[in-house]
């Protein structure tokens, strides 16, 4: 396995991280814990969770999975501190000094850990100035309860806001934006991936295979499959699969079938083989989804197949919004 090197640091990631976003939720905990350990033997070193996922208990089930296997120090963590509130708790929200170092402790000891390996504002909070969401991250950093920043899911422009806030200060720079990427929505490789590369940044990026999309998973936008993130969550997800969306995905696995891989590979392999791309996050809810994704970390997309697929969905393109609750990203995409 070729490692990569993440950002400007001195850390190697393996070519595909692990997203927890289904961790309890839908998937319980011995489900959860086999999967992580079975990654980690494949070779994955990067775990992605967040504070808000099932409520915290997405944290918890690792930090309890890490501790009783030992293998705490084969895994670098990567958390994040939500922007959104509780009802009620107007203070509990967004990348306020506060919150940040109020959330970074709960998910220390949820994750029951000395120190995170990358914390991530998830999300921007355009309300509160860079200066104060970086003066405590770096006091985070300086403290040792972080090893590294960076941010989720944030427009071009504002990382490098960011970056230069920190440069001028002497702060902790951000080294990891983690943005959605697939062959549905190719809307960063416009100005973000330009940008990562410009600025040694390490792109993490999610949902390669389309909410299952190109996987194949849907046979309509209104008709969503049982245990599935758009008919679990609501329209946040839903609203994600277009009917063009799927009429790409049949195309797609045409080109899978011919290559001899499945749909959810290909949309995998794509992404982890894209200029500027770090590791894309694969989030299996089943052993069966990550033992048929891990492979392609071995694999090595071709430039035949690449082009095939530029032919579905050009460069930079999107025929489905994966933006949808960045709340920068203004479009509207039909069906």
């Amino acid at each position: 396995m070729e490692h990569r090197t993440l950002g400007r640091t001195g850390v190697k990631v393996a070519p595909l991280s692990f997203g927890t976003d289904n961790f309890m939720n839908p998937a319980p905990e011995e489900v959860c814990e086999r999967m992580l350990l079975t990654a980690m033997d494949a070779g994955v070193n990067l775990l992605d969770t967040g504070d808000v996922y099932a409520n915290g208990e997405g944290e918890r089930v690792i930090g309890r999975i890490l501790k009783d296997s030992g293998r705490r120090h084969e895994m670098l963590i990567g958390t994040k501190v939500d922007h959104s509130s509780r009802p009620g708790a107007p203070n509990e929200r967004g990348h306020s000094r506060l919150n940040i170092i109020r959330a970074c402790e709960a998910s220390l000891k949820r994750l029951q850990t000395d120190y995170i390996d990358l914390y991530q504002p998830h999300r921007p909070s355009p309300d509160i100035p860079f200066d104060e969401t970086l003066s405590a991250l770096n006091d985070l950093v300086t403290q040792g309860k972080v090893r590294y920043i960076g941010c989720s899911t944030h427009p071009a422009w504002m990382v490098v806001e960011a970056i230069m806030t920190s440069e001028s200060k002497g702060w902790a720079r951000y080294v990891t934006e983690q943005p959605p990427y697939n062959l549905l929505d190719r809307r960063i490789e416009n100005e973000l991936i330009p940008m990562a590369q410009r600025w040694g940044l390490g792109l993490i990026t999610w949902a390669p295979m389309a909410l299952g999309v190109l996987a194949g998973r849907y046979a309509s936008n209104n008709e969503y499959p049982e245990g599935s993130r758009a008919d679990l969550r609501g329209s946040f997800y839903a609203d994600r699969v277009t009917t063009r969306g799927i009429e790409i995905g049949r195309e797609f696995a045409g080109l899978a079938s011919d290559a001899g891989l499945t749909s959810a590979q290909l949309a995998v392999l794509w992404c982890k083989d894209q200029p500027g791309v770090t590791s894309p996050l694969i989030g299996p809810r089943t052993m069966g989804h990550l033992e048929s994704l891990l492979p392609v970390m071995d694999m090595e997309l071709s430039d035949d197949l690449r082009a095939s697929c530029d032919a579905l969905v050009p460069p930079g393109n999107a025929v489905a919004d994966f933006h949808n609750t960045s709340g920068w990203m203004k479009t509207t995409m039909a069906g």
